[in-house]
């Protein structure tokens, strides 16, 4: 029915019908365990990701189409008549791999069966280059991130432990304060009011900070992901000194004056603690990452080119994501080196 229903083929049959050995569940054994209730083919997971990742599809769309499109059916062995899955099961599917370090399963098993095929070949030419990802947390300048931080913390704290923060804070104050998320078009116009607030938020991250951090405060409390970072963003965003009354004074830090940490360090989201600013070129500036892809570019030979051979296809042959701030030309090395253990 699907080969009726698409005559000239798709991409979802044609990946099944060459592919389908990439697409096996044993790769992924240790990740998947064998007791309880039967899940989902990490396989068969694994092949709609891809199959999401080349159509442009968010989860659910993803989910749909391995229940009304045909073609997906037949990609993933599936009966006519199965229901398919929950979109949920995708996003924990990639936390899955990514906590057991899984993430180029299926790539590194596609570029075996390439080379299988005389696809790529050892001693080619290939080339390196990067690419922008941006990351999917909203772009916050230092102020807002200074009261964002402190709101996520809050927001983290009051589930986990409500009753110690209760005991911390003025409940009523913050709640007004941190409330709704801190957004620069609610700040006020003026400067005046705006540098008194960055230090109100840095006047509430201390003291939340030297709460969490006391001798009697649970030693989990430290231990929050929001509660860490809350730490880290007061320390690059202010710095504590002693006025001529000899009152301690939390002030907002000067790129000029008392220094920033350098972009590699600097947090630029309380929930996102591995994006950071970056620029490429004059004209690109953004927040996220930094993702190197290596592709083979052979060029065919005089003789090959006069006798009408195609030329083999351009492949891409490794993934390497970094830091948004990794220079291009740090990133080579690592590619090489992965080259040579294959």
């Amino acid at each position: 029915m699907a080969r009726a229903a698409f005559p000239q083929g798709s991409l979802a049959i044609r990946v099944r019908d060459r592919l389908a050995e990439v697409f096996a569940d044993e790769p992924f054994a240790d990740a998947f365990g064998v007791r309880g209730a039967p899940g989902l083919s990490p396989g068969v997971l694994s092949l709609v990701t891809v199959l999401q990742f080349a159509e442009d599809l968010t989860d659910r769309q993803a989910a749909a189409m391995a229940v009304r499109a045909i073609d997906w059916k037949y990609a993933l062995g599936a009966e006519l008549t199965d229901t398919g899955f929950d979109a949920s099961v995708l996003s924990r599917f990639r936390t899955r791999l990514a906590g057991h370090g899984m993430e180029r399963v299926v790539f590194d098993r596609l570029l075996e069966h390439c080379k299988d095929e005389g696809l790529v070949t050892a001693g080619g030419k290939q080339r390196t280059d990067s690419t922008h990802v941006i990351s999917a947390v909203r772009d916050l300048n230092r102020l807002e991130l200074a009261g964002e931080s402190v709101r996520a913390a809050l927001e983290a704290l009051a589930v986990a432990a409500p009753a110690w923060l209760a005991g911390q804070v003025d409940v009523a104050e913050f709640a007004h304060r941190y409330g709704p998320r801190v957004d620069g078009w609610r700040m006020p116009s003026s400067q005046t009011k705006r540098d008194r607030l960055a230090q109100v938020f840095g006047q509430d991250a201390l003291a939340l900070c030297r709460a969490a951090w006391a001798p009697d405060a649970p030693g989990w409390i430290r231990e929050v992901e929001s509660v860490r970072l809350l730490r880290k963003i007061l320390v690059q965003t202010y710095y504590l000194h002693t006025d001529t009354r000899g009152r301690e004074v939390i002030k907002k830090r000067d790129a000029d004056d008392e220094g920033v940490p350098p972009g590699q360090l600097r947090l630029a989201s309380p929930y996102d603690p591995d994006a950071r600013w970056a620029a490429k070129g004059e004209d690109l500036f953004w927040m996220g990452y930094k993702v190197h892809l290596t592709e083979t570019c052979e060029t065919p030979a005089e003789a090959e080119a006069e006798a009408g051979i195609p030329a083999a296809p351009n492949l891409i042959t490794d993934v390497f994501t970094t830091d948004a701030t990794v220079p291009d030309v740090k990133a080579t090395a690592p590619v090489q080196q992965r080259h040579c253990q294959l």
